[in-house]
């Protein structure tokens, strides 16, 4: 049995494990350079009831970029808050604040909701957030995802064309699949973001496919996948059930008891963490 309340004064932690802790203060007991991965989704213009729980990004990107393996990945799920039509532009003042402590950008994504419920009168429907994806240093890992191409198979393809403007084809193959688009398209809600209707009871769940799109993108079996704002335990759930380590820790302890019960669903008994 692991114990999920973190002794800061020992400065002890054990991975595959899930922590009761500001996220500031558990990032100062890891060591730098110490993880591969992080998948989250900050609590951002105070959307969410966060249980009074000051958001300092700026510092978090800090710790983030000090903890990161050089190449490691960071991956950011946020979007902006609208309030009398307005955009507060959140999202780009954080991939700013990362950009400013080391990291790249890596990549701008998109996490789109295919059945998003926020409808505006006099504006299109909002149905995104961005992932932004920040790297120190170029990433060491990119298993690219896949799709089926629209066509394949054998066809009469353009070859050798000249000048002239005459297209001369020769018999070539099609691929069947190809890389997926920085796009991603996810249903939300009950049987789309998770079948764990205990996630519901966090005020904001993102998809689990979302989470294990990303922790295969950019990880390898047996890497570390961080979450310092865990939330539900999404982000843990998906690494431990795709043979990666995982860490989470969250300020609100309902919520690591969440993520505790989901994590232990898909742990055989002696492995399983305690909830106190």
């Amino acid at each position: 049995m692991v114990n999920n309340k973190l002794n800061i004064i020992d400065n002890k932690i054990k991975i595959n494990n899930i922590y009761c802790c500001d996220c500031l203060d558990f990032m100062q007991t890891i060591e730098d350079d110490f993880v591969d991965l992080v998948v989250t989704s900050p609590p951002y213009d105070d959307l969410r009831d966060y249980k009074g729980y000051l958001f300092n990004y700026q510092q978090i990107a800090k710790e983030l970029y000090r903890i990161i393996k050089p190449g490691g990945v960071v991956v950011w799920v946020v979007g902006d808050k609208i309030k009398k039509g307005n955009k507060s532009l959140t999202s780009f003042r954080h991939a700013l604040a990362f950009q400013e402590v080391g990291f790249n950008v890596h990549d701008t994504m998109i996490y789109r909701k295919k059945n998003t419920p926020f409808m505006r009168s006099n504006a299109y429907t909002n149905c995104f957030e961005f992932m932004f994806v920040f790297s120190k240093g170029s990433p060491k890992t990119f298993n690219p995802l896949k799709e089926k191409t629209a066509r394949s198979g054998m066809e009469m393809l353009v070859h050798n064309k000249k000048s002239d403007g005459i297209n001369k084809k020769i018999l070539g193959r099609l691929n069947e699949e190809k890389t997926k688009t920085n796009i991603w398209e996810y249903a939300v809600g009950l049987g789309g973001t998770t079948n764990d209707k205990i996630a519901f009871n966090h005020p904001a769940v993102f998809p689990e496919k979302l989470a294990q799109d990303h922790i295969l993108s950019w990880s390898n079996e047996g890497d570390l996948v961080f979450d310092p704002m865990c939330g539900s335990g999404t982000t843990c759930k998906m690494a431990l059930i795709n043979n990666r380590n995982y860490l989470g820790c969250d300020i609100a302890q309902e919520y690591v008891d969440i993520a505790i019960e989901r994590v232990n669903h898909y742990l055989n008994k002696d492995m399983q963490l305690s909830i106190f």
